[in-house]
């Protein structure tokens, strides 16, 4: 606030106190009680509470139980949050006021006449972006200045403020409208997922189900086969073995006759050896000395290969197993929504 045209030149130390006294939102000196932001930055209380009211517009009156709310520092841009108590739990800088008070104090005692000490404030510069006085603008630095009426001015960026303040609260509105829609969809893909393993466990379970029943059925006929050509053989050992036997009884017959001296006596059967009178068991030695007539065992009978399976294909077409295209989802977001998320 330029309240001397010939104290408060371009530069002055005065002018540079001034610049850090203006409220950003007010464009006044700041006024009694001066809060102070967890960010260390000042506003009007009646601003910071304009302010906290418009980003949160369903906040309850003063002195409500209910948590408070939120809304960003207008100098830094800083996320300011605040208890139920609102903008009055805020700490007032004491500080400011009392450097406000001893800079009015200062300006008054180097003012030039009591008309101008008394000079309202009521026009805004636009060329430094202050307000400033009409005696400021006649007399003061700001007489080569393009003004404007404080009030308008300060309705018209209050206004453009409130609508700024809006529509970022609209927009905070929507991202979080996004952002609860994506954590759905997050835990909505979670779930699916979960179900697709447990889908595809199963039928990968089914299926190893099913190949050990197969394999089970196959080793089932290859102990049939088995048992059925083992008993076979068996069956011809035991035939065979009698066979032996016989043949053995006759080779001991045979043998005991063979010694027999006498010619009458072997042809006659009437030998010292009592058992040489069974001589005439001649043919069935001779008979069974020109070969067994039992049955036999072909070439490779007893081999399996009959048996082998063939698993290429199968392995071929595990190989080829693969989930089933499905159609391409559409885009989350369109275009529109894609802008106004950047903006």
């Amino acid at each position: 606030m330029d309240l001397q045209g010939g104290i408060l030149h371009d530069g002055s130390p005065m002018e540079s106190l001034e610049k850090q006294l203006i409220c950003p939102i007010c464009l006044e000196m700041f006024s009694k009680p001066v809060v102070i932001l967890p960010c260390q930055h000042n506003l009007c209380r009646k601003c910071a509470n304009d302010v906290f009211q418009a980003a949160n517009p369903y906040w309850p009156s003063r002195g409500s139980l209910i948590s408070g709310g939120r809304f960003r520092c207008p100098s830094c841009r800083h996320e300011v949050l605040l208890d139920r108590h609102g903008v009055y739990g805020l700490q007032r800088n004491l500080l400011v006021e009392n450097i406000i008070d001893i800079y009015k104090q200062e300006c008054s005692r180097w003012a030039p006449g009591a008309e101008h000490e008394d000079e309202r404030i009521n026009i805004y510069c636009v060329t430094c972006e202050v307000p400033t006085c009409s005696m400021c603008k006649v007399f003061g630095a700001h007489k080569d200045c393009e003004v404007a009426p404080l009030q308008s001015v300060f309705q018209g960026q209050k206004t453009e403020l409130n609508n700024c303040i809006s529509m970022l609260v609209a927009g905070n509105d929507r991202i979080q409208t996004i952002i609860s829609q994506l954590e759905d969809s997050c835990q909505s893909t979670e779930e699916n997922s979960e179900a697709a393993k447990r889908e595809l466990c199963a039928r990968f379970d089914a299926l190893a189900a099913l190949l050990e029943e197969k394999k089970a059925e196959l080793l089932q006929r290859i102990c049939r086969e088995q048992a059925d050509k083992t008993a076979f053989i068996q069956s011809l050992i035991c035939q065979y073995k009698e066979q032996l036997e016989k043949s053995s009884r006759l080779v001991e017959t045979a043998v005991q006759a063979a010694e027999e001296t006498g010619g009458a006596a072997f042809l006659m059967g009437t030998g010292t050896h009592a058992h040489t009178r069974a001589l005439p068991a001649v043919p069935r030695i001779v008979e069974a000395s020109k070969g067994a007539r039992l049955d036999k065992i072909e070439q490779g009978y007893e081999s399996m290969d009959a048996f082998s399976v063939s698993l290429e294909h199968l392995s071929e077409a595990v190989h080829a197993l693969d989930f089933e295209p499905a159609e391409e989802d559409e885009e989350y977001f369109d275009g529109e929504e894609e802008e106004e998320v950047e903006e």
